[in-house]
């Protein structure tokens, strides 16, 4: 799907120079990594690029890595979400296809294989999972038998999606939320990508022995956005070239909020004619979108591409004027940063992980949740002030260019890797 294909060597990745790495080489120990996950390419997630750019920056840092994941369906090809860094070597689990679940989409079945015999041999220093549920368990067990410290980045707000489970939806957040709190508690660290998930995590977990508990954004290739050209949302959507683009980027799905951000948009589309909505992605409320769009009388200027590869879909996003955001589900909020690195400003409702992301007043409006009857009418207000204002979106693009570089993923795979360094010295 993105043109690469991942290495299929008999062994786990080693340091080796490859073109497209970046920096020294480090002197330190390698450490043996297993990285285990719930998803995984070719479906495209903040989880699975999460998981790809972190297997990889490890590689590339001299580390040894041996990630765990679902296997794609028969005849698929895995692919790459464009991560830098050496191919890395990889144990298939046996895997399925849940029902209504979105297409590329598997999950580990909970059976002996191949795979975890496989990490097994590989003796890891540390095994790091990405979810708490089958994955994470093959992942914590791995970690007892090989006496290794269990790493978990916590990337999912789990009771936001109790609607794909019909009428058990309801019952999710009191099956979830022991078993959360029980999980963390057993880990050396838990990983944050946001500040405020942080501080749940630790609130949750009060007076009990705490793990570490670390803020650590997932990150991104700056330099690799940077060099991506800019494509053509107008043309592909059929509008003028003046047309004055808002851009989303992101599964076209209810928890993610996208009618309400129509409805911003709508609002905004009142009092600019030649405002046009661009939703870069795919997903199962894109029926619902086109009808609320139609019903507010600006079904011909909401455009929603369906999937694409990630590529592709940032030189949309990079060819926009302004970038909006309305999900109220996220752990960071990873397609801020992207936004930002192809210097766009942003609006965002101030959902978990934005007003961290965005830097309001410099590279975006953050626009508050409260009061919230009047939200969508704010949200709508504060694009529709932006996008006419073409000094303010030229200064903001300056800032979001530069400020983008917090999220440079050497630096952050870096942080990463020291936190697994501080857990393993504090077992010693």
């Amino acid at each position: 799907m993105y043109g690469l294909a991942p290495g299929s060597g008999s062994g786990p990745v080693r340091a080796t120079r490859r073109s497209g790495d970046n920096g020294p080489m480090p002197r330190r120990t390698p450490l043996r990594i297993a990285i285990f996950g719930e998803s995984y390419l070719p479906y495209r997630s903040g989880v699975t690029v999460s998981t790809e750019t972190l297997a990889r920056g490890l590689a590339a840092r001299g580390n040894e890595v041996l990630l765990v994941v679902p296997r794609p369906a028969r005849g698929v090809a895995p692919g790459t979400a464009g991560a830098r860094g050496p191919d890395p070597e990889i144990a298939w689990l046996p895997s399925a296809h849940p029902p209504s679940a979105p297409a590329g989409y598997r999950v580990p079945l909970p059976v002996p294989s191949a795979a975890l015999r496989r990490a097994r041999a590989f003796e890891p220093d540390v095994v790091h999972a990405n979810s708490p549920f089958t994955s994470g368990v093959m992942a914590r067990a791995l970690a007892r038998r090989v006496g290794a410290p269990l790493v978990f980045t916590h990337h999912t707000r789990f009771d936001d999606y109790g609607h794909y489970l019909g009428p058990l939806g309801p019952v999710v957040p009191r099956i979830t939320e022991p078993w959360l709190s029980s999980w963390w508690a057993g880990c050396a660290a838990v990983i944050a990508p946001g500040p405020e998930l942080a501080d749940a995590i630790r609130d949750t977990l009060g007076q009990r022995r705490l793990p570490v508990v670390r803020v650590i954004p997932t990150g991104i290739d700056i330099e690799a956005i940077g060099a991506l050209p800019e494509g053509h949302p107008r043309r592909r959507a059929g509008w003028g070239h003046d047309a004055r683009v808002v851009a989303s980027l992101g599964r076209v799905a209810h928890e993610k909020n996208v009618l309400t951000l129509v409805e911003a948009f709508a609002v905004a589309a009142r009092r600019q004619s030649r405002l046009r909505l661009l939703l870069v992605g795919g997903g199962p409320a894109e029926k619902a979108v086109r009808a609320r769009a139609e019903a507010l009388g600006v079904g011909e200027r909401v455009y929603v591409t369906g999937g694409l590869p990630r590529d592709a879909a940032l030189m949309l996003v990079k060819a926009s004027d302004l970038f909006a955001f309305a999900s109220l589900t996220e752990t960071q909020g990873l397609v801020l940063a992207e936004a930002l690195s192809c210097g766009i400003p942003v609006v965002a409702l101030d959902g978990p992980g934005v007003s961290v992301t965005v830097r309001a007043g410099r590279d975006g409006e953050v626009v508050a949740l409260d009061p919230e009857e009047t939200r969508t009418a704010r949200l709508g207000a504060t694009i529709d002030r932006l996008a006419g204002d073409r000094r303010a979106r030229a200064r903001m693009s300056e800032e979001a260019l530069a400020g983008a570089r917090r999220f440079d993923a050497r630096k952050l795979v870096g942080r990463v890797e020291n936190l697994y360094r501080e857990v393993l010295a504090a077992r010693r």
